[in-house]
């Protein structure tokens, strides 16, 4: 019964600390609602899971501490409620919980559990090893939960990031809108909507790092790929005012530039194709 109850207060620390870290912004948004900076995020996160696993473990300090934070969050309850506002989302499991009287009382039954820990019956040998094993698996778990839900907020970060775009200057390459007899050099297909010049050397690590982008590039029927060496093709580099590799231009079926710029990426690579497309239906509309 006493390890029960120890390794079930334990789960409900380390439930409310991973329900914040799930969702941190409106977790963050919630703290800050009641008062609270919404940089005290972490530190309660790391409070909650330090509580935790001394309540598995049990330390009775541990215990005492965890019941002087539900006393500290049913506190902070009863004030907003004064304040009028309760029903406002609630960060103590999360932001899934809202701010009442029923929160209140949680808290202090919480608290109270808590503060009888320490005067259960002690755990023999083979208590302690269940224990143990207990808090490995649930560390583990916890540990899982928090990866996943930081590789989720990491992936929408990603998502609302620019993408990243090639170094294109006015005064580098050809000149953007005119028409360059680079095209001849293509053997373009019937289904080519544009041609993409590559630039590379011989002695460039990068370029060579890039030569699956551009494999992959060639591979698609809509665009024809000519790569441009900096010796064999040296008169071309010279005629575009190419300043070094790796460098693209896009050019359309009629030769007109539609973009050019560094890369030093695959996306990058495949954005100098998006802009040229995008520049030419721009001009196609107007």
């Amino acid at each position: 019964m006493a390890l029960a109850l120890r390794l079930a207060l334990a789960a409900v620390l380390g439930v409310a600390a991973v329900l914040k870290v799930a969702r941190p912004r409106e977790s963050a948004r919630s703290l800050s609602a009641l008062g609270a900076p919404r940089s005290a995020l972490v530190p309660l996160v790391v409070v909650e899971l330090a509580l935790a696993a001394g309540v598995a473990a049990g330390f009775a300090v541990a215990a005492y501490a965890a019941a002087a934070l539900m006393v500290v969050f049913a506190a902070v309850l009863v004030g907003a409620i004064r304040r009028g506002e309760a029903g406002r989302p609630c960060p103590c499991f999360g932001s899934g919980g809202r701010v009442g009287w029923l929160a209140v009382g949680r808290n202090l039954a919480l608290a109270v559990a808590f503060v009888a820990l320490p005067w259960m019956p002690r755990l023999g040998t083979d208590g302690w090893l269940a224990a143990g094993l207990v808090v490995a698996l649930a560390a583990v778990a916890l540990l899982t939960v928090a990866v996943l839900a930081l590789a989720r907020e990491l992936g929408e970060l990603r998502l609302r990031l620019p993408p990243d775009a090639a170094l294109e200057l006015a005064s580098e390459g050809p000149e953007i809108g005119e028409r360059s007899r680079l095209i001849d050099a293509f053997a373009l297909g019937p289904e080519a909507r544009f041609a993409l010049a590559v630039f590379s050397s011989d002695g460039c690590r990068l370029c060579r790092a890039l030569d699956p982008a551009v494999a992959m590039l060639a591979r698609d029927p809509l665009v024809s790929v000519e790569v441009f060496d900096e010796v064999a093709d040296r008169q071309i580099w010279e005629e575009l005012a190419v300043p070094g590799s790796p460098y693209a231009v896009a050019l359309d079926v009629e030769g007109i530039v539609r973009a050019k710029g560094t890369f030093n990426s695959a996306a990058q690579l495949e954005g100098i194709v998006a802009t040229g497309e995008r520049r030419a239906h721009e001009e196609a509309r107007a």
